[in-house]
């Protein structure tokens, strides 16, 4: 679960119309059938960012944005980079992993 102000701070995969019968899509020239992981320029970099420790759990975090792991962050119903409540889970029953 994320906040409306850490959806910016995502890294997003731009992708284009995939058409299989051709190469190339329209004027542009750019070609469909790639693999946009390895072809952007957004790609992940071990020595850019650190992952950081979960502040409830102390587990290591799966985005480098991250404060918190994902199963805290849904079981307490918080963002997992800000910590900002997004859900309410008072009267939800969420077991514990």
């Amino acid at each position: 679960m994320v906040c409306e102000k850490c959806t910016k701070k995502l890294s997003k995969l731009a992708t284009v119309n995939v058409d299989r019968n051709k190469v190339t899509a329209g004027s542009s020239g750019r070609v469909t059938n790639e693999n946009k992981l390895l072809s952007s320029k957004q790609k992940f970099k071990a020595t850019t960012g650190a992952f950081r420790k979960c502040r409830i759990c102390k587990m290591m975090t799966h985005h480098v944005a991250a404060h918190f792991c994902q199963n805290c962050a849904f079981q307490k119903g918080i963002c997992f980079c800000c910590g900002r409540k997004v859900n309410n889970v008072a009267m939800s029953r969420q077991e514990l992993c």
